[in-house]
């Protein structure tokens, strides 16, 4: 049966993060280390897109979608500044739940996924897709982390104001993501019916992250890595600009493929004042094996046997 679709315009995200730093080196988002590990540039990151769905998901869900709304995508192809993105939603819900698609003009796919609202939620893509997961037993850059792993600094205490630089991780702030942002939407500014702006679908990537440094979950490197899938679930939502939160992280699963390997990091955001839940996130995040000058060696030392 085929599907009815919602269709927003073209629009062209703008990169943000060609000075983002990690472990001390350049990012994936740096035109030269981009380049460098084969690809045609820097991709604009992943969430950057969720931005697009937000008018077409408040009309299916109405207000709703910022109190208890699920965003749930697996990144397909990656997408440079300049090139344009269309952003596609299901028409109607089954059993609450919608379909989400991003295309290129030339119908090259950026992201699937699906959409839906609590307190059901239904079967969200990654949760369909960690459902699919083996055993990941070849390990090498994830060699020292454990399903079940908490965070080192948890709880940490976040939040996001308007003229905040969140760090260099994300070396700008939101009231500067607003000014490019592909799609803004009344909520986030002054208009917002909870007496503070709503952190932007795609900022809350950038609220759960920032401190991700604190985490101690270690990987070898240092390595490139790359968003490979996103769910960001609101409770009680939605988060506010100007409010405290702390944050809880824990990774969920472990994975490999032939060129990658990924963490799956759940991250529960707790209101400081009364410690109720009101997000969660998750994140896949896939570290480029050939990103890793001793992965050979490393393996070897492991015992690890790499032509299986």
């Amino acid at each position: 049966m085929s599907v009815e679709w919602l269709v927003g315009e073209f629009r062209t995200p703008r990169q943000m993060l060609g000075d983002q730093e990690y472990d001390g080196h350049l990012s994936i988002h740096d035109d030269q280390m981009a380049e460098d590990l084969g690809f045609a540039g820097a991709p604009i990151e992943g969430p950057t897109h969720f931005s697009q769905f937000v008018p077409l998901l408040h009309g299916v869900f109405g207000d709703d979608w910022f109190v208890r709304g699920c965003i749930s995508s697996h990144y397909q192809n990656m997408v440079v500044e300049g090139e344009e993105v269309q952003a596609m939603v299901e028409k109607s819900p089954t059993h609450g739940v919608v379909r989400i698609a991003a295309q290129k003009r030339d119908g090259t796919p950026v992201l699937m996924g699906t959409a839906s609202i609590g307190p059901d939620y239904g079967e969200t893509e990654l949760e369909q897709r960690m459902g699919r997961l083996t055993p990941a037993d070849q390990l090498v850059i994830l060699a020292d982390l454990q399903v079940g792993q908490k965070g080192a600094g948890n709880p940490e205490q976040i939040r996001m104001d308007m003229d905040q630089r969140m760090g260099d991780m994300y070396p700008f702030s939101n009231k500067q993501k607003l000014q490019k942002i592909t799609e803004s939407h009344p909520y986030y500014g002054e208009d917002s019916p909870w007496g503070k702006p709503a952190v932007p679908l795609e900022m809350v990537s950038v609220l759960t992250q920032y401190t991700s440094g604190h985490s101690g979950f270690r990987s070898r490197g240092p390595a490139i890595g790359l968003f490979a899938g996103q769910q960001i679930k609101m409770i009680n939502g939605p988060l506010l600009i100007g409010e405290d939160y702390l944050l809880d992280r824990e990774i969920i699963a472990l994975s490999e493929s032939r060129r990658t390997e990924s963490n799956w990091i759940l991250s529960r955001v707790y209101r400081a004042s009364d410690r109720e839940l009101v997000a969660e996130a998750i994140l896949n995040s896939a570290t480029l094996k050939d990103s890793y000058a001793n992965y050979d060696a490393d393996a070897a030392a492991l015992g690890k046997d790499l032509s299986a």
